[in-house]
């Protein structure tokens, strides 16, 4: 999600992330030819090699689980805090959370790095307020599929190729088994909800690309998190008052921020300075899964064989867009 890459490669460059890593790439290939070279055995690469190649996708998987677990916890706060209420609790715990460990300076940013970080914060409150509506009328793994159809809008759309159409054609043969013919099953208002939430998210992974270009390690993305808790605040306010001060609300609402915010938006930060942008997006596609099973295990939302063979698809798609836009690698 929020990264820190090259701006080398164009926007969109994977379902997930926008740009692709090709330095970071080119640089990893270089070392690992420097160390062949030392050690007398081309393409052999060492143990210790494996685990720092290892290392970044764990950070991705771990990120993962913890951002679909967050909002399957995030379920179960609802009907005390109001979907409204959720976001606002989360987003202004992650905030306070991130200002105290990041402490980003204020000062030596250019009016164009501010304009950067608000629109990054404003997509960022889109995203999760449409996410948690979304989430308070359909089940987990469907909200996550419908959602992650945006990233891969923005991959097809920034691609020249026309596999890519194809791809995009087997999403939306997903999208339409979710609905059973017409989204009125699912609920065509949360699913409306779950379809703006992926725009948003798209939204955001432009924005996070040039923020984490343009603010040091994590500063840009404590500042647009406190811009997404102020916005949130006063739907929050509105929709649920005094419940918001509840102890024990107040203590769940720090935990969604902690598993669905702060610990995963971190471990991606870390995971995509060292991982390749088309690796880290094929394993993104992979949380509608994850939503799913999350969805079964904490919230008892089991899904149909239909259902099941829809969020297939979607991720069979996301997955093929990402491989057939990064292409093969260049050799020399």
């Amino acid at each position: 999600m929020n990264d820190q890459r090259s701006a080398a490669e164009p926007a969109a460059a994977a379902v997930a992330v926008p740009e692709a890593v090709t330095a970071l790439d080119d640089a990893g290939a270089g070392a690992d030819t420097r160390g062949a070279v030392g050690a007398g055995a081309p393409g052999k690469r060492s143990w210790a090699d494996r685990r720092v190649a290892l290392a970044p996708i764990a950070l991705v998987v771990a990120g993962g689980l913890s951002v679909q677990f967050g909002s399957a916890v995030a379920a179960l706060l609802m009907p005390k805090a109001g979907a409204l209420g959720v976001v606002t609790l989360r987003l202004a715990a992650a905030a306070l959370i991130l200002l105290v460990v990041c402490r980003p300076k204020l000062r030596g940013h250019s009016r164009a790095d501010w304009g950067t970080v608000v629109a990054f914060g404003v997509a960022m409150g889109g995203m999760n307020t449409l996410f948690y509506l979304a989430l308070d009328r359909i089940p987990l793994g469907i909200a996550v599929t419908l959602e992650v159809l945006g990233p891969l809008a923005l991959s097809v759309f920034a691609s020249r190729r026309l596999i890519n159409v194809l791809w995009a054609g087997l999403a939306l043969v997903g999208v339409v088994l979710l609905g059973g013919g017409g989204f009125d099953r699912l609920d065509p208002v949360g699913a409306a909800y779950a379809l703006a939430a992926g725009a948003m998210w798209a939204a955001y992974i432009v924005f996070s690309a040039r923020t984490g270009r343009r603010f040091p390690q994590a500063d840009g993305l404590a500042l647009a998190m406190v811009v997404a808790a102020v916005l949130s605040l006063p739907l929050g306010i509105i929709e649920s008052g005094a419940k918001l001060t509840v102890p024990s609300t107040v203590a769940l609402g720090a935990a969604v921020a902690v598993l669905s915010s702060v610990l995963p938006y971190t471990l991606e930060l870390m995971a995509l300075r060292r991982l390749p942008a088309p690796t880290f997006a094929v394993m993104m596609s992979l949380e509608p899964a994850i939503a799913a099973g999350a969805g079964f295990l904490i919230l008892d939302q089991a899904l149909s064989t239909t259902d099941a063979l829809a969020i297939a698809l979607v991720i069979g798609a996301s997955i093929g867009a990402v491989r057939s836009r990064s292409g093969p690698r260049r050799e020399g």
